[in-house]
């Protein structure tokens, strides 16, 4: 392996479980220790866990954020350890389950091959699940059964979910490329390898947004980056963070998190750079602010919530992004990135607490305890229902009740 390579994942790896609450024991040096949660609490909302299952052994301690995926009616979730399965959304039923690498499901035979070792994915659409692993594998599968269809192999890993749009999958890989499969067949399509991965980035990547023939996302630069999606042409890009500092950790601005879409206006936001609201066609900033996260965004009604690098829950206008209210009850609890459900933000923490705060004023409004372990995918909303899944692959679905 190339020795510079060899660094970069070794200072990205200790960078995710330093800088990002991967490290759970609070006895290192500047590492603050969680707030923690209060005693007293009375929930002013009632949420009622509808079910819970698990898939292999989840995330572990890669520090990659494994988030399931809803389709028709049926919840897909990966676990790094080779575990794919699809449970139905609704009581959390298992429909099938698949142990890649141990079953020599694809002709594996090697349970030591990294071809299981999955961290990007699942994404569903139609008939067709596709999922990426750490070795730069993409696999497509038939959603309904787990069944094979093809495999591609990339040159570095995929820690983003994959996505779907005309017949192509969109692929992002650890180098900074971005990749079109035809959906059919694997086979490239077109490649985009025009970005610059700084020798210092967080470890994951964001999910890649399609919409209106054109691909977005953020990457380790600390730019939202807009690809045409018949051929990979870049169309524009927007700095979310200027790059700036002394040292290579204070110019570290990636761009972690989702890039959101509402109506023509995207927003998306950096670790030690800006929120951001950009108009979509044309690439041009309607206005920033200094914001740094490495999670992703959440919209809701007239506004966009965040959770910045102190784990502090914020909530902006997005019509100019004024501050609407923070609330800093969970700081240092290293949350997911928000969601919002109902007239609540949804959010997990780094001891398996799901909390649920009012949407209108940040209040605390209700928790639960999903496990014991930490939660850094960023809840699922989909209809009444919230899904959750944390590192040892615990997965629990949650419907609020009466105020």
């Amino acid at each position: 392996m190339n020795v510079s390579l060899s660094k970069r994942a070794l200072l990205v790896a200790s960078l995710a479980l330093l800088a990002l609450a991967g490290c759970h024991s609070f006895k290192k040096e500047n590492v603050q220790p969680p707030t923690p949660l209060a005693k007293d609490f009375k929930p002013s909302l009632e949420v009622s866990r509808v079910w819970s299952s698990r898939v292999g052994k989840g995330a572990g301690e890669t520090g990659l954020r494994l988030r399931p995926y809803v389709a028709d009616g049926v919840l897909y979730a990966a676990s790094n350890d080779g575990v794919l399965a699809a449970f139905d959304a609704n009581d959390g039923k298992t429909l099938w389950s698949k142990k890649t690498r141990t079953h020599g499901w694809f002709g594996w035979g090697d349970k030591g091959r990294k071809d299981g070792f999955y961290a990007g994915g699942p994404f569903v659409a139609g008939d067709l699940l596709v999922i990426g692993t750490l070795d730069g594998h993409v696999y497509a599968v038939n959603a309904k059964d787990g069944s094979p269809r093809w495999e591609a192999a990339l040159p570095s890993e995929v820690l983003a979910t994959p996505a779907i749009a005309d017949r192509l999958v969109l692929v992002r890989t650890g180098d900074g490329r971005v990749y079109g499969l035809d959906a059919d067949t694997g086979e490239r399509r077109w490649v985009y390898d025009q970005s610059t991965v700084p020798l210092l980035s967080l470890r994951g990547n964001g999910p890649l947004l399609v919409a209106n023939g054109v691909v977005f996302f953020g990457s380790d630069a600390g730019r939202l980056v807009a690809l045409r999606l018949d051929n990979g042409e870049k169309l524009w890009e927007q700095r979310l963070a200027s790059g700036e500092g002394r040292t290579d950790i204070e110019r570290l601005d990636d761009a972690d998190g989702a890039i959101l879409l509402d109506g023509s206006t995207l927003y998306g936001a950096a670790y030690h750079g800006n929120l951001v609201a950009v108009d979509g066609p044309s690439g041009r900033p309607l206005w920033s602010r200094p914001f740094s996260t490495f999670t992703s965004l959440a919209l809701g009604g007239q506004a966009v919530y965040g959770v910045n690098d102190e784990s502090q829950v914020w909530a902006f206008d997005k019509s100019g992004g004024s501050d609407l209210w923070k609330n800093p009850a969970l700081k240092y609890r290293w949350l997911s990135g928000p969601a919002v459900q109902g007239s609540y933000v949804v959010v997990g923490d780094l001891e398996g607490y799901v909390h649920w705060l009012k949407a209108d004023d940040g209040a605390l409004a209700a928790r639960e305890r999903l496990s014991k372990k930490p939660i850094r995918a960023q809840p699922l909303v989909v209809g009444d229902m919230v899904y959750v899944e944390d590192i040892a692959g615990h997965v629990g679905a949650y419907r609020l009740g009466a105020h």
